[in-house]
């Protein structure tokens, strides 16, 4: 019996070091998909859809945040992937009208604790334009619950304004309070989209700039080097290179970022989208 008790007494002692010890990995790829017209021609959506989510499929992230989706598009993406759920609504009104940017999450994984959408702009509970952006613009968020790990993390998905300077440097500072405000003790956040702000831009450095809330842009921060072009717009141009990229996946500084990368995917020199997908493989832990 006193051998029992020991053995036990030594197992419990064991169990906060093995705790330390863990380390939960997460994918996340952001991907502008380009929203469905005509005039697209041979790269309009009928003709890439099934290697777009083809890609997703196969690159398999644990989180996915898209934008320029259309309603048709929105069916279309969910039917090709039925490992994942998708959140969201429409800018125009809330509910299906004009573009999504809507989040999507691997259903084995999480388990789905709250999500909404609010407008960028200083009315942020209704369909609204801010400041001087030409058009509607949202961000949809997601708490998950990580059913293995038993933690949840606050993940954003983003589209800023490509018009409006004051409006994305707006936006960022938005969703930047927005977040700290948000965010519960112990909480790890993911901020990513299509922010229309290179590196040097007003709008990033809203982000990222040091004080309450900043967050971290997972490809400085990454421990191993950039993989890919930076430029992640192409305009349907496989040989356009970009000196910085406009789409990015920030993290709260709990966050380890080990890779991250731009994906240059194609088929017979026809790419999926006009963006390029990003995607950082993200580490929460004491043994990351």
């Amino acid at each position: 019996m006193t051998r029992k008790v020991l053995l036990l007494a030594a197992a419990l002692l064991a169990l906060p070091a093995a705790a330390k010890e863990r380390a939960d990995h997460y994918e996340a790829m952001t991907y502008n998909i380009r929203l469905d017209v005509a005039s697209d021609g041979d790269n309009a959506w009928p003709h890439r859809r099934s290697a777009l989510t083809a890609l997703v499929a196969y690159q398999a992230p644990d989180l996915v945040g898209m934008q320029e989706v259309l309603q048709h598009q929105k069916q279309a993406v969910e039917a090709d992937l039925p490992a994942y759920q998708f959140v969201g609504v429409a800018r125009d009104d809330g509910k299906a009208k004009g573009e999504y940017s809507m989040l999507g999450f691997r259903r084995d994984r999480f388990a789905l604790v709250g999500s909404g959408t609010f407008w960028l702009s200083p009315t942020p509970d209704v369909p609204s334009k801010g400041w001087d952006a030409a058009l509607p613009r949202i961000a949809t968020w997601a708490r998950l619950h990580d059913r293995t790990a038993k933690r949840d993390l606050l993940v954003v998905n983003t589209h800023f304004d490509h018009i409006g300077e004051v409006a994305r440097q707006e936006s960022a500072r938005q969703i930047r309070r927005w977040i700290d405000g948000e965010r519960k003790p112990g909480e790890s956040a993911v901020l990513m989209g299509d922010f229309n702000s290179p590196a040097t831009s007003k709008g990033y450095a809203a982000i990222v700039a040091p004080g309450q809330g900043a967050l971290r842009d997972s490809r400085t921060v990454s421990r191993t080097p950039h993989y890919g072009p930076l430029g992640t717009f192409t305009g349907f141009d496989i040989a356009r290179t970009d000196a910085s990229p406009i789409d990015h996946i920030f993290v709260s500084d709990d966050v380890a970022v080990l890779s991250h990368a731009t994906l240059t995917d194609q088929n017979g020199g026809k790419l999926p989208s006009d963006h390029y997908p990003v995607v950082a493989d993200l580490c929460i832990g004491e043994a990351c």
